[in-house]
């Protein structure tokens, strides 16, 4: 009688998900194990492996759920078309600060995190990374252009430019704000640099 392996339990795979994702999030990459991923998930450490081939794979599969994440309880805003789209692009900020704010500006962005943790010794991080913010772009783009479309942007800026520049600058009020667990920064952010991107 051959043996059969049990499949893959979808369950199990979101919980070390999930699990990992608030440990890397609290602690850091290098502060957190396979057996504490596991633990956290309650499932055994072996299973661990049926699921992810290595702790690098688990951290990239994480990074990208996060993203979903970020999309699912924020992408909304930015689809709204109740809002004109610069608008939506100002609240989309704000209420990640104000979310932010309920942690105590103690986690910071896991993007963020990451790309200063990893980004130098793992090139699969650094693609990863590379794509997700990829990814946040084309959304503030998508605002951006629906903008200038409507006469309510500078035809002349570039919108992709203009995205890179507030994700950057936003990545770096997370930051401080972590640094300073407070939210001057975040206010920084809000009321320096998106009125001179923005107009």
């Amino acid at each position: 009688m051959s043996f059969v392996p049990r499949p893959a339990n979808p369950d199990v795979r979101a919980s070390l998900l999930a699990a990992g994702e608030q440990l890397i999030h609290s602690r850091g990459f290098n502060g957190s194990g396979v057996k504490d991923f596991a633990a956290a998930a309650g499932v055994p450490k072996g299973s661990f492996y049926n699921y992810f081939a290595s702790k690098d794979a688990f951290v990239v599969a994480v990074v990208e759920q996060y993203w979903l994440s970020i999309e699912d309880a924020y992408g909304s805003i930015l689809r709204d078309c109740a809002l004109e789209p610069r608008d939506r692009v100002v609240r989309f900020f704000r209420t990640m600060a104000d979310d932010n704010e309920i942690r105590g500006f103690t986690l910071g962005c896991l993007l963020g995190n990451m790309a200063l943790e990893l980004a130098d010794g793992s090139p699969e991080m650094r693609r990863t990374l590379a794509a997700l913010f990829g990814r946040f772009e084309d959304v503030l783009c998508g605002c951006l252009a629906e903008a200038q479309a409507g006469g309510d942007f500078p035809p002349d800026r570039d919108v992709r430019e203009v995205a890179a520049t507030l994700i950057e600058a936003w990545e770096g009020a997370v930051m401080r704000g972590k640094i300073e667990q407070g939210g001057r920064a975040y206010e920084r952010f809000e009321s320096v640099v998106v009125p001179r991107l923005m107009t």
